[in-house]
Order: C-alpha cells, then sequence, then structure tokens
C-alpha cells in the first residue's frame, strides 16, 4: 500500500508540473479555463480527484505542451474532464505509447521498415544478403564461432596484376627493338619509358650488352648516342654494379664480336674510356683487368689488348676531355668546307668506278641529310663542266637512285637544280656550252625530278647580232 501511495504521489507531482507549465506556456483562454477546473486534491487521492485529473501515462510533456500550444486540445467533455486528442484522429482518447513500443515517436513517418527490414536484434538481414558479400561494406559478419567458418576461404585477398620475370632471351627479344627505335629517335627517355614496363628481374645489366652490341655493328654516330644512353641511364636503369657487371660480360665475349666487327678490343675499349670519363664507372676497373690480366689465349690476349687502349686514352694528356669525341665529329657539327670536298671527291670517285652503291654508301655515311642539296648541287655542276654523254648518263643515274630511295628528298632535288639556274649566268663565264649541256642532262632527268623544273630549266638560243658594228650587242627577239 505504501508503495501504491508512492508512485501515485509520484504521478500526481508531475502531473501537476506539467499542468503548470501548460498553464504558463499557452496564451489561450480556454486552456486556461481547462487547466483552472481542476478539483483540489483528495487526501488519498479520491474519485473527484482522479475524474478531474488528466492522465497520460507514457506521454512525454514536450509533446503535450506542442499539442497544447498548437491547439489540439479537445473542449471539456460532460465530466469536466478534458479529453485529449489528436487533431488528426477521429477516435476520442488518449494517444497511448507503450514503454517498449518500437514505433517512431514522432507525429509523421515514412512507414518503412528499419534498414529495409534488415536491422533491428534478432532479424535475418535483407534477403538475399546471405549470398553477395562486399569487401568495404560486408553485409553479412563472418563469425568465427560459426560451425560453418573457413578462415582459408574467408580471407580476404588482394588480387595484384604482376609481370613475370624475363629470361636473357626474352630479355634480348624486347630490348633490341627499343635500341633499335633510339638509334632513329635519339630519345633517351623514350627508352626509359618503355623499358620501365619490362620485368628485367635484376639483368638490367643485359640492357648494356645488347645496346653496345648493336652499336659495335654500325657506324660512330651510333656509337656515340649509346654512349650517351650509358651516361643518362645511369642513376636510373643502371647502377655502377650493372655497368661493371655489362662490361666483364662484352669483355670475355670478345672472341665471338671480332667475328662480327674486326676492331671489337678497340671499340670496346673506347666504350670502357667513355664510360670512365662520364663517371659511371671508376677508373680501378681499368686497372683491375691491367693487373689480372694473365697471357694466354685468344680471349686473354683480346682482353688485354681492349683495356690497354682504354688505359691509354684516359692517361693521355687532357684525356677526360679528349674523350667527350672519342668517337669523332659526325653528321652536322663537321666544317661545311669539309662535307663540300667529301661531296666532291664521291662523285669524282663514282664516275671513275661507276659504283653505284658505293657511291650511296658514302653519301650515307656522312650523316647530313640537311646537306644533300650540295650534292645534287656538285654533281650537275661536273655534268656540266665534263658535258661528256657518259659522265651525264652515270649522274643522272644517281640522280634516280638518290631520289626513288628518297635519301635525297624532292625539296633537296629542287634546291640543287634552282641553285644552278640562278648561278647559270655565272657559270657561262668558265663553261660557254652551260646552257646547252643544261638542257642535255635535264631532259634525261625528266622521269624523276618535279615537271617545274624541267619547264624552269632556262635556255638561250643561237646568238644574232644587230650588224657588224654594234660591238657584240644580241638582237632583241
Amino acid at each position: 500500500m505504501a508503495l501504491n501511495n508512492k508512485v501515485t504521489n509520484g504521478t500526481v507531482a508531475r502531473d501537476d508540473y506539467e499542468l503548470a507549465a501548460l498553464e504558463a506556456a499557452s496564451p489561450d483562454e480556454s486552456v486556461k479555463e481547462l487547466l483552472g477546473s481542476k478539483s483540489p486534491k483528495g487526501k488519498h487521492g479520491g474519485d473527484d480527484h482522479h475524474a478531474s485529473r488528466i492522465k497520460h501515462k507514457a506521454i512525454r510533456p514536450s509533446a503535450r505542451l506542442a499539442a497544447a500550444i498548437n491547439g489540439d486540445a479537445s473542449h471539456v467533455n460532460g465530466d469536466g474532464v478534458a479529453a485529449w486528442q489528436p487533431k488528426h484522429t477521429t477516435t476520442p482518447g488518449l494517444r497511448k505509447f507503450t514503454k517498449n513500443s518500437r514505433r517512431p515517436r514522432g507525429r509523421y513517418g515514412r512507414g518503412l521498415p528499419k534498414k529495409g527490414g534488415g536491422g533491428g536484434k534478432g532479424t535475418w538481414g535483407l534477403p538475399g544478403s546471405e549470398l553477395v558479400v562486399d569487401e568495404e561494406n560486408p553485409l553479412v559478419e563472418e563469425d568465427p564461432h560459426d560451425p560453418n567458418y573457413d578462415s582459408d576461404s574467408q580471407d580476404n585477398c588482394k588480387f595484384e596484376a604482376i609481370t613475370p620475370p624475363l629470361n636473357e632471351d626474352e630479355i634480348d627479344k624486347f630490348v633490341t627493338p627499343i635500341i633499335a627505335e633510339y638509334f632513329e629517335h635519339g630519345e633517351t627517355e623514350e627508352v626509359i619509358y618503355a623499358l620501365e614496363e619490362l620485368n628485367l628481374d635484376e639483368k638490367e645489366y643485359q640492357i648494356l650488352v645488347i645496346a653496345v652490341t648493336l652499336a659495335m655493328e654500325r657506324k660512330n654516330s651510333y656509337r656515340e648516342m649509346i654512349s650517351v644512353l650509358i651516361s643518362d641511364f645511369y642513376g636510373r636503369v643502371f647502377s655502377e654494379a650493372d655497368i661493371e657487371r655489362g662490361f666483364d660480360l662484352l669483355l670475355k665475349s670478345l672472341p665471338d664480336l671480332v667475328l662480327d666487327t674486326p676492331g671489337a678490343p678497340t671499340v670496346l675499349g673506347n666504350f670502357v674510356a667513355r664510360a670512365v670519363a662520364d663517371d659511371c664507372i671508376p677508373p680501378a676497373f681499368v686497372n683491375k683487368y691491367l693487373e689480372g690480366v694473365i697471357e694466354g689465349g685468344d680471349r686473354e690476349g683480346y682482353i688485354r689488348s681492349c683495356v690497354e687502349h682504354a688505359s691509354a686514352l684516359l692517361n693521355m694528356k687532357h684525356g677526360l676531355v679528349k674523350l667527350d669525341s672519342v668517337w669523332g665529329i659526325t653528321g652536322g657539327m663537321r666544317p661545311v668546307k669539309y662535307l663540300i670536298r667529301q661531296m666532291q671527291m664521291l662523285l669524282k670517285e663514282y664516275i671513275s668506278s661507276g659504283e653505284l652503291e658505293e657511291a650511296v654508301r658514302c653519301l650515307q655515311e656522312l650523316e647530313v641529310p640537311h646537306f644533300h642539296h650540295e650534292l645534287v648541287y656538285e654533281a650537275l655542276l661536273m655534268a656540266l663542266e665534263d658535258g661528256g654523254e657518259k659522265t651525264q648518263e652515270l649522274i643522272a643515274s644517281l640522280m634516280k637512285s638518290l631520289s626513288s630511295s628518297v635519301i635525297v628528298t624532292i625539296d633537296q632535288l629542287r634546291n640543287g637544280f634552282t641553285r644552278i639556274y640562278n648561278e647559270l649566268d655565272d657559270i657561262t663565264l668558265d663553261i660557254p656550252l652551260a646552257y646547252q649541256n643544261l638542257e642535255r642532262f635535264v631532259s634525261k632527268c625528266v622521269d624523276f625530278i618535279p615537271r617545274d623544273l624541267v619547264v624552269k630549266c632556262p635556255s638561250r638560243g643561237r646568238k644574232r647580232f644587230v650588224s657588224e658594228g654594234d660591238g657584240g650587242r644580241v638582237k632583241d627577239e
């Protein structure tokens, strides 16, 4: 009984507090009249008290205050008790909520289940969630205490794409085209990007072996490009140990390299000396072989010849500076007079021997494709000076071969012929029959030169004097 009184007293105290708050907060007079109709509290909480008291169990004060302020309170019923009902309900009475209700306390709701029907205690989860597992946001958690839990199959494995390492034959297969393409464009960065896609498995020294071997079979200009490539690769693709190991293999394979390149010991010695001058390997590498090589078979003889040549280059006066041009000056770095003299000698040798392939090879070795118009000019000048049928036939055959193989481009041909056309008046002072010889030569070149060159070929007819006393003046036609 004491417990019931305590609960009742607690309820009454709480209701009094709520009613006082309603009276203070609501400006509506009807609400104040409603609140003022409350009967005095009895001693034991009698019927009058219970009849006049508003009972709202498990309703929050804030909800009742909001309902009273917004005008949700109905009129007083016949017994003098306020009948509280929601604004949007038709059934009189109180809106009751149980203590453990899972329904939302808000007035409005979406009417949807929580978490799409997959949340809450004792639920099975979303339909089909046992079949779909997301690695980042798993819908089904793995429970190690599950009897069907398998640690081997449940581990989160990450798969990464890997490139298998290449063996020596595969490295040769992939690297050789890259180096051959480098000979065309000369861009070391492009070679680095291409090699980054290969898994060499710490066999970078094979790149040096392949590059030097290919350069030894070519001209000095390509060897210079490989020396630049080794210098640019140092610290990025090659380490010092890789370069030393590559040269070790090259020195040991000199007997095989000599079969394709007779001067292989000297060429390889230039590569070693240039690598030392570029600070790619220390000078101790050369001294090690000088002290350790013992005279014996062919291989030891080739190795000693190679390292002695490299040592001589390094020990000469200003050797490190001179090694920058160890492969000579090639291409457009050479003086113009030197190139002109070489082209004149090339044409004279061709006219005397008639070897077309040898003349083409010598022209390509000069490595000056931008200066081929000079060859056309010198060839036309020789054809005008000689004037013979055989000489003009040979020079026309040379021009046709160079043009068809695109060694001499159409622009270079046009430049050479135009230079002759513009200087023909001066040339006539030394070659009186220059106009006639040029017409005959152009007629032999109609098949491969542009038509505009044929049309623009200058010609001068037979001189006709005005009279005997005109002083040699030519008559205007």
